[in-house]
């Protein structure tokens, strides 16, 4: 039997290690979330948070681009009211929203017999269609994490794209060996799953987290 954290929990272990997130505030109550896009400003990215939630998009448990404090504070309560006994929800987790056309999957899976290996591909509408994925064991050198980024066919994406500059491959290696330290050094790692990893301003942030444990090992 496995967990799976919730994400925030799980963003939290992962950044730990080096992962890079967007900041982000994880609120109980609507009136908070007022105040977050007072502080913030600009259009922010609301998502309800809990142990059980993991497929939020197909409940309608996100808002995007959601843009001044009534706005804001009315989509946070709403979310809030949505949530189920089971979800075991948390609150709602609000940060800027972000913007780019390039986005990639990476996260750990755990093979019985090799142990854990790292996993990097294309993402977004594209990664059904165009299945561009590359594996290694871990624990990655950094040749291996650079090699991983080599191997992907859509060499282009890390080009100038779109009116975007060049992709930082070192930042992305680097998110790919922090990875690597997580699924060796974290217990009874089952999966770890960041989707998507967009890239803004050129460097890779992981905008979703799941990390799921051995429920033996979570409750020692």
């Amino acid at each position: 039997m496995s967990k799976t954290l919730s994400e925030s929990e799980s963003k939290s272990l992962l950044s730990a290690y080096g992962v890079p997130f967007l900041p982000e505030e994880l609120v109980t109550a609507s009136s908070k979330a007022s105040s977050l896009a007072q502080r913030w400003g600009g259009p922010l990215a609301l998502k309800l948070c809990g142990a059980n939630i993991a497929h939020k998009s197909e409940r309608g448990l996100v808002r995007l681009g959601v843009e001044g404090p009534e706005a804001v504070q009315q989509a946070c309560q709403d979310l809030l009211d949505a949530a189920r006994p089971e979800d075991e929800a948390t609150g709602v987790l609000i940060a800027p929203m972000a913007t780019g056309l390039r986005e990639f999957i990476a996260g750990i899976s755990v093979d019985p017999v090799f142990g854990p290996t790292v996993v990097f591909g294309l993402g977004g509408v594209l990664a059904e269609a165009i299945a561009d994925v590359t594996v290694r064991l871990a624990p990655l050198r950094l040749y291996d994490a650079f090699d991983m980024l080599s191997s992907l066919r859509s060499q282009s994406l890390f080009g100038s794209f779109r009116g975007e500059g060049e992709v930082d491959r070192d930042a992305l290696a680097n998110l790919l060996l922090a990875l690597s330290r997580a699924s060796m050094e974290i217990d009874g790692v089952v999966s770890i799953d960041l989707n998507p990893v967009m890239i803004v301003d050129g460097r890779p942030v992981a905008l979703d987290a799941l990390v799921e444990l051995d429920r033996s090992v979570v409750s020692q």
